[in-house]
């Protein structure tokens, strides 16, 4: 019988992210980390829901997917909507659909940057974890703080006199909108857009104060504990600029260089699924690379969207402020793409420039006064309907099938936190192996573990869709050399 003995360190429940898992780590008999790895215990299935229904219930039905990000479905079920019933939207209502999306976008990272994420970097890593949390950042951020929440309330307020509602809007139709923009939202709109602005500015300072005015921050965002060398996707615009509501996907390998750019109507030809036995999340990889395991490097399939990798595969941006923040980023960390999983977080700041800025260019566009905002379909729906939006946690993709009555057959969704679900496993493995030496598993070491994932801003209730019976999950042991001895599946 072997003598060896094996200790295992269970995170659970993971904090400060949308959705529940767990992080799993195995220590050999000296202590150290030798696997770690994220598992998602919880199951959805919203893609079996659609089948059978009315396509017009999906933008309704797809939102209850995830309370935090209900608008991005929203969004990318309407656009595939769209695509379904063949119709074009009006100029107003592609521009009011933008509006309300970064005014989402801008709020929605504002929330990670300061609720979720925040405390691991303003309140700090290692601080006790009475502190670590939203609390604690408003101690020590002041009056600024209680401002920041103001703001971002008052933009809330403002979509949901856009959109109807936040959390689950009767707002996109195929062909459009439901409603125009009433002329006191307008100037509501119009009087408040500084207001984001000022808000953005001051969170670049406040990060860049933290970061770059502390050399143990900077250490850490820098560190190789911290860094993955793999494929990125997102949305670019005619000019490879970032755009969150439309454009083409384009995929750059580890050294920055082009390796595909495509309408998502392609993408089937580029990204393929592939299902682990002990999780309910899926990984989408690179098809034409194929899946290689969780490996780095050109030869992997791996891909990351989010915030970094949207900036990683931008030329620049389309709006000066955030070009400056972008270029001070690049030059600040001496490379791009940049490789490093926390400055996930300094992309997200330069995001919310972007979304302050092109949120003023879009309330000030006369184009969103028009009464026109719906083309109402007239061809026969289907066969197919795709529609793509960056997601805050990157690239979106909805995937309809329906008869010629428009009654859904079949729905895919393809959610930005499996895209990033190999590489959250990578970088979860990474640091546990790095931080856990010696049987040292201290409350603040286990917490700089869960800062590799939540660097990504994962929403596994977005990303779980395998079916209850379909999947077993199995357990497995491993002896102190990382050698699988054997398994059981918990359902057999």
């Amino acid at each position: 019988m072997s003598s060896f003995r094996m200790r295992k360190i269970v995170i659970d429940p993971i904090t400060r992210l949308e959705g529940h898992g767990r992080i799993i780590a195995i220590l050999d008999e000296k202590g150290d980390c030798i696997r770690a790895y994220l598992q998602v215990p919880e199951l959805r299935g919203f893609e079996k829901f659609l089948e059978g229904r009315p396509a017009e219930d999906a933008p309704v039905i797809t939102p209850r997917i995830c309370g935090v990000c209900p608008t991005a479905h929203h969004m990318a079920s309407t656009k595939a909507l769209d695509d379904l019933f063949h119709v074009d939207p009006p100029i107003a209502a592609k521009k009011i659909r933008e509006l309300a999306y970064n005014i989402f976008m801008l709020e929605d990272h504002a929330l990670h940057f300061y609720v979720l994420a925040g405390p691991d970097f303003i309140v700090g890593p290692e601080a006790p974890k009475e502190e670590r949390n939203i609390v604690g950042v408003l101690k020590k951020v002041g009056a600024l703080g209680y401002k920041i929440v103001s703001v971002r309330r008052k933009f809330r307020k403002l979509n949901e006199k856009i959109m109807g509602k936040t959390i689950h809007p009767p707002f996109g139709r195929p062909g459009g909108i439901s409603k125009p923009l009433e002329p006191e939202v307008v100037k509501e709109l119009r009087e408040s857009v500084n207001e984001a602005i000022e808000i953005a500015i001051t969170t670049h300072k406040i990060f860049k104060s933290i970061v770059l005015g502390d050399p143990s921050i900077y250490k850490l965002v820098t560190s190789d504990v911290y860094r993955h060398e793999t494929y990125y996707m997102g949305l670019v615009d005619d000019k490879n600029r970032l755009n969150f509501y439309d454009g083409k996907l384009r995929i750059i390998d580890p050294r920055g260089r082009e390796y595909a750019k495509f309408d998502v109507h392609e993408y089937l030809n580029y990204i393929a699924e592939h299902i682990e036995p002990w999780t309910y999340i899926k990984f989408p990889y690179l098809k034409p690379i194929g899946w290689k395991g969780f490996v780095e490097g050109p030869d992997s399939g791996i891909l990351c969207v989010a915030p970094l990798a949207r900036l990683n595969v931008s030329d620049s941006m389309a709006t000066p402020m955030a070009q400056q923040a972008f270029e001070e980023m690049y030059e600040t960390l001496g490379e791009k793409p940049a490789h490093y999983t926390l400055a996930m977080h300094w992309a997200r700041v330069v995001e919310i420039i972007y979304a302050a800025e092109r949120i003023k260019e879009l309330a000030e566009d006369p184009d969103i006064e028009s009464r026109e905002v719906l083309n109402i379909p007239t061809k026969t729906p289907g066969p197919t309907g795709i529609g793509v939006v960056e997601a805050p946690r990157g690239v979106l993709i909805h995937h309809y099938e329906s008869d010629e009555r428009g009654i859904l057959r079949k729905a895919n969704l393809l959610v930005a936190t499996q895209f990033n679900a190999a590489r959250i496993n990578m970088s979860i493995d990474k640091a546990a192996r790095a931080l856990i030496k010696g049987g040292d598993v201290r409350e603040g070491l286990l917490n700089m573990v869960e800062m590799a994932f939540r660097a990504y801003d994962p929403c596994h209730a977005c990303g779980t869709h395998a079916l209850p019976g379909e999947l077993k999950i199995v357990v497995e042991l491993y002896n102190e050399r990382g050698e699988l001895l054997g398994k059981k599946y918990l359902r057999d």
